[in-house]
């Protein structure tokens, strides 16, 4: 296949039609905007469902229909409207629907602004909505990640039943890359055997997240409970660069792992021995791999575009094997690769001073 030229926020909205997206509810706020205004085209060109809503907070109450047919359905925002959509998201855990929900995040807290950030991470991996559970999380770090992704939320939605957000910062929604991207896949013809079934003579299905009685209630979260180990145990996935005989260990995802490479190899230059993990689940997070370097390493430096919330993941994996810093921007300011590489000689300092 020939590689093109694509914005991220086109890729993701051509990968999301050619993975056979059916239906699409959402509103426009920057930086992901252009997603919706792709999908405003391509979705009527291609006979699809298309939606601009009234607010967020319709977007994805009309995804939590839909998807109660067994279509393949998502929304997209950023920052300020995915907190707007967290009722909705808990509604569809409650109701275990699939769904893909994108999330290209903005500088923040509050109306903040359109540039790039990281400080969704415990939004989308703590608080996707209310209750006992998290959705699957997974981060690109390149518009190629992206495309792909975005393809494999939809079949990790559908094979858990499950909510699956891909987050992105500002940046890779709105960089170029030439990049492929895949084959139509045929749009699904009939509806899963849990969708509800309007008109048609089958049995009639209930989809529903009320539970009255206490025991009903827990029986649905054990359930869910039950699911989310699976998840944990098999779709932990992350990428590894020179972590055979490295000192340190920087820890970074999208935007903020990708510009690590950078620092890396001139730390490398100086005879510094670094090496990057770089989570592309947010959840469930590659705890387990984390754990295993930290046995390996002298100290961990976790690199973010916000004040440091995957640093309570890392350190929970970590659990005291290796002391563990952190070097990160905020409000939609990029770290420079000579700012972590001055992070990196920081980290080596410590490393050099007596027990």
């Amino acid at each position: 296949m020939s590689k093109e030229l694509l914005k991220g926020n086109v890729a993701i909205a051509e990968a999301a039609l050619r993975a056979g997206l059916q239906a699409y509810f959402g509103y426009p706020i920057t930086p992901q905007t252009e997603l919706l205004e792709h999908l405003s085209k391509r979705m009527i060109e291609l006979d699809r469902v298309f939606l601009q809503a009234e607010s967020e907070v319709a977007a994805i109450n009309m995804v939590y229909g839909a998807a109660c047919t067994g279509v393949r359905v998502m929304s997209s925002s950023s920052s300020p409207g995915v907190s707007l959509m967290q009722e909705g998201l808990s509604y569809i855990a409650g109701s275990e629907l699939p769904c893909v929900i994108v999330d290209i995040m903005r500088g923040g807290p509050g109306l903040g602004n359109i540039l790039p950030s990281q400080g969704d991470y415990f939004q989308v991996t703590r608080s996707a909505g209310h209750g006992d559970y998290r959705p699957i999380v997974l981060a690109p770090a390149s518009v190629q990640e992206a495309i792909d992704f975005t393809v494999l939320a939809f079949d990790l939605a559908d094979k858990y039943r499950h909510l699956v957000l891909v987050v992105a910062d500002g940046l890779i929604g709105l960089m170029m890359e030439p990049c492929e991207l895949p084959p139509f896949q045929p749009v699904r013809t009939t509806r899963p055997d849990w969708a509800l079934t309007g008109a048609d003579e089958r049995e009639r299905n209930v989809i529903t997240s009320i539970y009255l009685k206490g025991e009903e209630m827990e029986g649905y979260n054990i359930k869910t409970q039950e699911r989310l180990a699976t998840i944990r145990a098999t779709e932990q996935r992350w990428v590894e660069h020179l972590t055979d005989d490295c000192d340190l260990l920087i820890v970074g995802y999208g935007t903020a792992g990708r510009i690590a490479y950078t620092a890396i190899d001139e730390a490398r230059s100086k005879g510094l021995r670094v090496g990057l993990l770089r989570p592309q689940t947010l959840y469930p997070f590659p705890e387990q791999r984390v754990a295993e370097l930290a046995e390996q390493v002298e100290r961990l430096l976790v690199v973010e575009m916000n004040a440091g919330q995957m640093l309570e993941d890392v350190k929970l994996a970590v659990a005291g094997r290796a002391p563990v810093d952190f070097f990160g921007r905020m409000g939609g300011m990029v770290p420079m690769p000579d700012e972590i590489v001055s992070a990196i000689d920081e980290s080596f300092a410590k490393m050099a001073q007596p027990a």
